[in-house]
């Protein structure tokens, strides 16, 4: 099922860590499907999930979004005994608190200085652990030249130290390096801020966890297809425990309002809409009014259709679910997102869909 001649595919990816093996999963099934995306947007994690993928050919970026995530999950490789319920909270628990002390190959590691007698300032005092394996990774997994001038747009977010100003790197209008990925998962205090043009830049999580609002702002007149996966599931159960409370609480912080944005911009298309009528009810001699120019002129002719995507939780999953690296774990995301992409295109709603002429049309269907 391929997208439509004249429709960009979009990927937008959250942050959330050892949660981002659900993207590749999804990936992999779009691969299948058909659907290449043109353009690829992501935070945090999903900026690396990006990276992986608009820096490779087609044909090899399943396997160097694999290459990653084995190596990622390659300190607790051993099965699981445990399919669910507290046993498999417990190895969860344990996995988790061995990569907290071990740290990830090819991703972090950990200080050998403590923070306390470090020099102030020094990347060693203000984090705990060493990204510089990350870069190493990049450097291996990704093709930069094909990710610069490739045809696909690559657009990763991240917050300014000193600023707190939100901005994003896109390869449309500067150079991508491995700095500009590891920037937008540079998530404090575990990791250090990254300098880029003299200016500390951290994980763009911190203001806001989802791209999509930066696609549907800088998007031309083609109409998108988007596929906006989600890593944190802003709807979920009362808790009944304080660690539960702590995870509901950290998926509703990084879940970004994914729905009030695209609930926003339909009301904003609507609005347009409306303003561009009026216009046109005005006398002739108005219509020129530069006002007048500017209300018909604004709105965007292309409409926009959006999959959710959305990584659900699992009953015996904790706080740590996103530095739980774990082979089991990972390979559960992944299967997982695989299989949510499958059911919604088995979807009746999504295969009789009908693409909207203008304004922005959403799908939830896993």
């Amino acid at each position: 099922m391929a997208s439509q001649p004249d429709e960009q595919c979009v990927l937008v990816l959250q942050g959330g860590g050892a949660l981002g093996a659900y993207q590749a999963g999804v990936f992999e099934a779009l691969a299948v499907a058909g659907k290449q995306p043109g353009w690829i947007a992501g935070i945090s994690i999903g900026a690396i999930n990006a990276a992986l993928i608009a820096g490779n050919p087609p044909e090899q970026r399943v396997a160097r979004l694999h290459a990653f995530w084995d190596r990622a999950s390659s300190r607790v490789p051993m099965p699981t005994p445990f399919a669910e319920g507290w046993g498999r909270r417990l190895f969860n628990e344990a996995a988790a608190g061995l990569i907290a002390v071990t740290g990830i190959p090819g991703f972090f590691a950990p200080r050998l200085t403590p923070p306390w007698l470090a020099i102030p300032g020094s990347p060693e005092a203000i984090s705990l652990y060493d990204t510089a394996p990350l870069r190493e990774t990049l450097l291996e997994l990704v093709d930069f030249e094909l990710l610069n001038n490739g045809p696909a747009r690559f657009s990763v977010g991240a917050v300014n130290v000193l600023t707190g100003n939100f901005a994003y790197f896109d390869n449309r209008e500067r150079l991508i390096e491995p700095e500009h990925i590891m920037a937008s998962g540079a998530l404090p205090p575990g990791f250090p801020p990254v300098i880029i043009d003299g200016e500390p830049w951290w994980d763009g999580g911190l203001v806001s966890n989802t791209p999509l609002q930066y696609v549907l702002d800088e998007r031309g007149c083609e109409p998108l297809e988007v596929f906006q996966v989600d890593l944190f599931s802003a709807r979920g159960p009362m808790p009944t425990t304080l660690a539960e409370a702590a995870q509901r609480e950290k998926d509703i912080r990084y879940s970004s309002r994914t729905r009030l944005n695209t609930d926003m911009n339909k009301r904003i298309e609507q609005i347009e809409a409306a303003a561009a009528r009026l216009v046109a009810k005005l006398p002739v001699e108005l219509r020129d009014d530069p006002d007048a120019r500017q209300l018909s002129g604004e709105g965007n002719d292309g409409g926009v259709t959006i999959l959710h995507l959305i990584n659900r939780p699992e009953s015996y999953e904790s706080l740590s679910k996103d530095y739980e690296f774990s082979r089991s774990t990972i390979d559960g995301h992944w299967a997982a997102g695989k299989r949510d992409v499958e059911r919604s295109f088995a979807s009746p709603r999504w295969k009789n869909r009908k693409r909207p002429v203008r304004g922005v049309a959403t799908f939830d269907l896993a």
